[in-house]
């Protein structure tokens, strides 16, 4: 019997030196199939980039990482704020995910929700590709989590049911969806709007129904969810903020790979990373903006600020941005500041 099992051991350890499979797969110690969490489904830029992503892995491993995308963050039951939580617990072993919906745990990520931060996609890019990225991947790592590339989910314009927004009077008690951060509480509510958390899931039957009266998001969520179909007819293009995105795997996972393998990880994500920002951007980087003119045949009004009537929501919500400057952390807010006005544009 211990000749048999030797001579068993012996071929299955033959077989897989043959193959060329990692000495971890080998092992057994490669996942079947592994879990990556996103909120938005492949019909979003969001969404594609995690089924990029899990392409070029399973492309480029040859089938020994295979990854299953969860939409919907329904590993979580569709709260978006547990997300992270849960990916550093190992209930997710990889995901696309928002800046935003993890800055409940990791403060220093609500450095991109300060309002009227990033002027424009210069900015933005100067942020993640700089020296603020780089501290925040640090933290990332610290939390117990590896991240390995910078995505974006875009630009968040405003939008509602009742009338155009053109200053900080007309969003005067209006019922505003916005994720679970306490900064959006904080920005809504010193523009005089009643700003409502609620997950994605839910924000679109809020809106049919007239629970809430407008949302926040990039123009292309708002495209391909077709919001004009749920009573959302005014657009404000006023670029408060920037959401970028962050691919990232859990740490036992990432560690239960060889070197060879998280090698191809990390270049598939950051490879797809910049295929998904350039989705993502897609219509509204063009001279003539093709998204919004688009928005205007389904019969939305989109409203495009001046300099003028720009400034004074950034004016309304200063207080807020120098509090939170504070919570987020001078030193990171100062030295984004900084890249921001060495940014080329």
């Amino acid at each position: 019997m211990k000749l048999r099992t030797f001579l068993t051991t012996a071929v299955a350890a033959a077989a897989a030196l043959t193959l060329g499979l990692p000495t971890a797969m080998a092992q057994g110690k490669y996942k079947s199939e592994y879990r990556m969490s996103l909120v938005l489904g492949t019909a979003f830029p969001w969404g594609k980039g995690g089924e990029i992503w899990a392409d070029k892995v399973r492309e480029r491993t040859n089938g020994r990482i295979n990854i299953k995308l969860y939409p919907g963050v329904s590993l979580v039951q569709g709260d978006q704020t547990r997300e992270f939580s849960a990916l550093r617990q190992g209930v997710i072993d990889m995901a696309v995910g928002s800046t935003l919906n993890w800055s409940p745990q990791i403060k220093e990520l609500n450095l991109f929700a300060l309002p009227f931060l990033m002027p424009d996609y210069a900015a933005a890019d100067a942020l993640t590709q700089g020296e603020p990225g780089k501290r925040l991947f640090e933290r990332l790592e610290k939390a117990g989590v590896v991240p390995l590339a910078w995505g974006e989910n875009g630009y968040r314009e405003i939008s509602n049911s009742k009338h155009p927004i053109k200053s900080p009077a007309d969003l005067k008690g209006l019922k505003i969806r916005v994720v679970g951060s306490p900064l959006f509480l904080d920005t809504f509510t010193a523009l005089g709007a009643n700003p409502t958390q609620m997950s994605w899931a839910d924000a679109q039957p809020a809106m049919a129904s007239g629970a809430v009266d407008g949302q926040e998001n990039p123009v292309a969520v708002y495209t391909a969810a077709k919001l004009q179909s749920v009573g959302q007819k005014y657009m404000t293009m006023w670029g408060y903020i920037n959401d970028p995105l962050i691919f990232v795997v859990n740490k036992d996972i990432w560690n239960s790979w060889t070197k060879e393998d998280q090698a191809i990880v990390r270049q598939a994500a950051l490879d797809s990373a910049k295929e998904q920002v350039a989705i993502s951007r897609k219509g509204m980087i063009e001279a003539d903006k093709p998204l919004l003119k688009e928005l205007t045949t389904h019969g939305v009004t989109v409203t495009q600020l001046s300099p003028a009537e720009r400034e004074a929501f950034v004016k309304a919500t200063r207080p807020v941005y120098d509090k939170w400057k504070q919570q987020v952390g001078a030193d990171l807010v100062n030295a984004a500041e900084k890249a921001i006005a060495a940014r080329k544009q």
